[in-house]
């Protein structure tokens, strides 16, 4: 008997929405096989729910910078109550900024690019953007409208690069086993070390707590840190009611969900977490009676209502005559464009969403011109650059494979502490790329494993990229150099297990140009192939994995069709 559920699916499926987003059971080419009208709103509820922590952290974060208050004692004017008045006000705006630009960028990626990502301003991005750019208090190299203007220009510069196709082109051109260990590392990067999220402090606060290793064992109660630093555990490690909630309720209950398959299984155990802590009386609340908890508490209660902008809205300053404008631009281009593109290819893999013949995503054109547009936009609002956020793995486990999760996402904005369990679960499942990297030569293993360890370690994807791409270039190019030398005389030992690193088909040319000028792209070519085994009813695409990458067999399969 068909359910009411299922009767909704497929009337949504059947109907423009269905065709627009590729929805299982729509009937146009290429449909997203598994992808259900309810999963993908219960999956971006979850990306939701995995992410709204950011709207108060990167609040907090910009707001240190002191926004366009101005200080004029220069010792960053602590003690000013007029300037830390001024600031308060520049912390409620960015409340406000925060949640619409993350509504903002998630819907329009959903909307225009169909990729279940959700979007919002980067953690690292604006520490960088606030710590080291404009500075404590505006002590840095350059004002706050400054930073805003080289953010705004960024954006633009982006979206030409996305335009020609070079973004597409920098993570396609990347050896395969680097490309997995990218996704691997996220992995770990979104489970253990960020300081917000996971294992970590303002997760499950079961890592961290360590002031001579910083990743002992934390989770001890407020009256255990050691004097003045908090979530470092003098004594009395693991004695936090908050942290065994969220191992058993986050995490245990999480799991056993999964396998059973109850649908919603992460959004169920974030939810129930986050429910649990509500009350305050409680010893798990997480608004205790104190300074700090009030203030929580007084956010809670207001987290829909917004205000317009009134201070950081009109902040931005185009002052492109000074230098330090300029570093801080490129160093924000190089940092930004290896995070979002590895990111953004990390999820769209994971969501079983590479493109077998060019290696590439569907969409990913769309998706890195809407990129690029609200980072500008995100300047104009007075924040750092958005980015794609890794929690949309979360959405992406419970179902999601279409924009319909992103744009979830995206309303759920306008309208958290529980993320914990949810993220280290999610963290494990995308450790999955780990047994398809090539371990059997040293030359691709190596590379992939600073690429794995140096992700979480750096606190930075870009840096791990970075780090990946050298070491291979050097461990890797030595050899072929000796052996062109020597004319093949001198090979490394086990040489023919390594991994052939292959050019993607259209190289740097975006499929956009290649019409122009009238050539079929890979993306034709496979489609026409498609098209001829529709009437099979199973198509090479609906045989392709749910998640991680193709098998050896199918990737030859489907290069064959060229």
């Amino acid at each position: 008997m068909v359910n009411i559920f299922d009767r909704i699916n497929a009337r949504v499926a059947d109907s423009f929405v269905g065709r627009y987003f590729r929805l299982e059971g729509s009937g146009v080419l290429r449909e997203r096989i598994g992808s259900r009208f309810l999963t993908e709103i219960r999956a971006g509820l979850t990306t939701w729910a995995a992410m709204a922590y950011i709207i108060s952290v990167n609040a907090t974060i910009i707001s240190d910078s002191g926004g366009p208050c101005v200080c004029s004692t220069g010792d960053g004017c602590s003690s000013d109550t007029t300037y830390n008045a001024c600031v308060e006000e520049v912390f409620r705006d960015l409340i406000t900024t925060t949640a619409a630009i993350a509504a903002l960028s998630s819907f329009l990626l959903g909307l225009i690019a169909n990729l279940p990502v959700g979007m919002a301003p980067g953690l690292g991005l604006n520490a960088y953007f606030t710590y080291s750019i404009v500075g404590y208090h505006g002590t840095g190299m350059i004002t706050y409208g400054e930073a805003l203007a080289a953010v705004f220009l960024e954006g633009w510069i982006f979206m030409f690069l996305s335009i020609l196709g070079l973004r597409q082109w920098l993570v396609r051109m990347m050896p395969q086993s680097l490309v997995l260990a990218v996704g691997a590392g996220i992995g770990f990067f979104i489970a253990w070390v960020i300081r917000f999220l996971g294992l970590g402090p303002s997760g499950l606060f079961v890592i961290g707590g360590d002031t001579s290793d910083l990743v002992g064992l934390g989770g001890c109660t407020a009256d255990n840190y050691e004097d003045g630093l908090d979530y470092y555990c003098n004594t009395r490690v693991m004695r936090n009611p908050s942290t065994w909630l969220g191992i058993f309720v986050g995490g245990i209950l999480t799991v056993m969900l999964m396998m059973y398959r109850v649908r919603g299984a992460i959004l169920i155990g974030i939810f129930l977490v986050s429910v649990i802590s509500w009350p305050r009386p409680t010893s798990v609340t997480y608004f205790p009676y104190t300074d700090a908890g009030d203030e929580l508490f007084d956010y809670f209660k207001q987290v829909v209502d917004f205000r317009p902008l009134g201070i950081v809205g009109k902040a931005i300053n185009f002052n492109y005559g000074n230098g330090r404008v300029w570093y801080a631009l490129v160093t924000f281009l190089y940092v930004d464009i290896l995070d979002t593109t590895g990111t953004l290819y990390s999820m769209a893999k994971f969501a079983g969403l590479r493109d077998p013949v060019t290696l590439d995503f569907e969409g990913s054109t769309l998706a890195y011109c809407t990129d690029a547009f609200c980072i500008s936009m995100g300047a104009l609002m007075g924040t750092s650059p958005v980015t794609a956020f890794i929690e949309s793995a979360t959405g992406i486990s419970e179902g999601g494979k279409t924009g319909l999760t992103a744009m979830t996402t995206g309303v759920a904005f306008f309208v958290y502490w529980a993320t914990g369990g949810a993220l280290v679960i999610v963290g494990s499942m995308m450790m999955r790329n780990v047994r398809e990297i090539n371990w059997d030569y040293v030359g691709d293993a190596v590379p992939a494993f600073i690429t794995l360890v140096m992700i979480p370690l750096s606190y930075n994807i870009a840096y791990g990229v970075i780090a990946g791409i050298f070491s291979y270039l050097i461990i890797n190019g030595i050899p072929w150099i000796l052996m062109k030398v020597s004319r093949d005389r001198i090979i490394p030992p086990n040489f023919e297990n390594s991994e052939e690193w292959i050019v993607p088909p259209g190289g740097i040319v975006p499929f956009w140009i290649q019409k122009l000028m009238g050539k079929e792209t890979p993306e034709a070519a496979l489609e026409h192939h498609v098209m001829g085994e529709r009437h099979s009813g199973e198509t090479d695409l609906q045989r392709m994995p749910t998640h991680g990458s193709l098998s050896q067999s199918d990737s030859e399969k489907h290069r064959g069709i060229n």
